[in-house]
């Protein structure tokens, strides 16, 4: 069949460039061809899509490598936030080494230096007041220099006051030794002279700081607060189980282990007593009112001392004196413990300088409190001590009743004959009946009676 076309289309087309008349039609598929032509024809249904192994096996295996990747990410950063973690963890415990190695080395230094100038003062007491002064000149010319001070020392001062009844502990641990050679008449007129002595004290105290306060007409404020250190934690309980229980043992086959019975008995002494404390920290506080922690951890020590002497048949007072030898040559725990006694008082500077607005608001009370009650606490033991016909040498150990244990050991050298583990014991026993009668006073008046104001006001500063 042929087909004519017009002239005119045929003149047209021959007319039309040559590079335009060698285009070709769009090639046409059969499925696009019949939706074209036949738009309602059944033929065009759309077909059913499969997925295909290779598909779903390629959309599977990009999902996994997103999984990996991410997975991937979360352990690098996993890994990142442990890294941290250790490195500030070590920076940590570098950083209170050697922020308390350097509270430690200034003590031995001072009592050194006072030993070897035959000075009498106590080494530490004088140490406080020099850091105190210089907190003090900085933050009145570099604020900036004393805030940097304090945080640099904050670690040794957290852990001094975390452990702080540990260093106290050692007097009441070898108490039995202390008061095995005093008389029964003579413990009764010590016992009697500590309680008469402590109301009065704490009277004197009182009124006194109420005269000065309306003298001055100064109104009571709360205290800054202060940061408490971390609770204990179960690995450290466990810890000091472990070394109990292994070197406890260790001890019993091997008495000489480390060269003498005193440092073979260091390890597990020293561990009764910080479990004892760390158990008496953890009970509630109606019960620490009776049972404070710091009798938990003397009789936690004296019962390890006991089980020891029942077990290696030695008796208790022989692992007693295993405690505290006070020799520096052959160390017991009790003689490790009261090594950081010096540390206690240089560490109070701090604790003046982060109270120094309610020490300078209340300077008036505070420095005529404790500078009368303290003198009439000391002249009144020695008064009423030889009107009882108290034997001199427990006089003068019982003298510094109601001054802190460093300062008290350090006053009572200055006097032959006197028993200074009767004197450390004396001054926990006075210093613990006090604190928890300061804390029944504010926690029940509350402050409504003036008296009893005053009293636990001024004892505040004294205890």
């Amino acid at each position: 069949m042929s087909i004519s076309l017009p002239v005119s289309m045929a003149t047209t087309i021959h007319s039309l460039p040559y590079s335009l008349l060698k285009l070709k039609p769009p090639s046409l598929t059969p499925s696009l061809f019949r939706r074209t032509l036949f738009p309602n024809s059944t033929l065009n249904a759309a077909p059913k899509r499969t997925v295909s192994s290779t598909t779903f096996s390629l959309t599977l295996t990009n999902g996994t490598c997103k999984t990996r990747h991410v997975a991937a990410k979360s352990s690098e950063a996993d890994t990142g936030n442990t890294s941290t973690s250790l490195t500030q963890t070590v920076f940590g415990v570098l950083h209170l080494a050697v922020s308390l190695g350097l509270i430690l080395a200034v003590d031995k230094f001072l009592k050194q230096a006072f030993v070897a100038a035959a000075i009498k003062f106590p080494s530490a007491l004088f140490g406080m007041f020099c850091i105190f002064s210089v907190l003090i000149i900085l933050d009145s010319t570099v604020p900036a220099a004393a805030t940097a001070f304090v945080s640099f020392f904050e670690p040794a001062f957290m852990f001094i006051q975390r452990w702080l009844p540990l260093f106290y502990v050692p007097s009441l641990v070898v108490l039995p030794l202390a008061v095995k050679d005093i008389p029964a008449a003579s413990g009764a007129k010590i016992g009697l002279i500590l309680v008469g002595g402590w109301l009065a004290t704490l009277c004197v105290a009182g009124y006194t700081a109420i005269a000065v306060r309306k003298a001055v007409k100064t109104e009571l404020v709360d205290a800054e607060p202060m940061g408490k250190p971390a609770p204990f934690s179960s690995l450290e309980v466990w810890t000091w189980t472990a070394v109990l229980l292994i070197s406890f043992v260790s001890a019993l086959f091997y008495p000489t282990a480390l060269g003498t019975s005193a440092r073979t008995c260091l390890p597990f002494l020293l561990a009764a007593t910080v479990l004892g404390y760390m158990v008496g920290s953890g009970l509630p506080s109606n019960v620490k009112k009776v049972f404070h922690p710091i009798i938990c951890c003397a009789l936690s020590a004296d019962l390890t001392a006991f089980a020891f002497g029942y077990f290696s048949k030695s008796g208790l007072e022989p692992v007693l004196g295993y405690y505290l030898t006070k020799a520096s040559s052959n160390p017991g725990a009790g003689d490790i413990l009261m090594g950081f006694l010096g540390s206690v008082i240089l560490s109070f500077s701090f604790s003046m300088f982060k109270q120094r607005k309610l020490v300078k608001r209340h300077a008036a009370e505070i420095f005529t409190s404790v500078i009368i009650s303290t003198v009439f606490s000391l002249y009144s033991t020695a008064l009423v001590g030889r009107l009882v016909q108290l034997e001199p040498s427990l006089t003068v150990s019982i003298l510094p009743r109601c001054i802190t244990v460093a300062l008290a050991l350090s006053i009572v050298s200055l006097f032959d004959g006197a028993n200074s583990s009767l004197t450390a014991a004396v001054v926990v026993l006075t210093g613990l009946v006090g604190a928890n009668f300061v804390q029944a006073t504010l926690d029940k008046l509350s402050f409504r009676d003036p008296i009893a104001r005053g009293i636990a006001t001024a004892s505040r500063y004294i205890l």
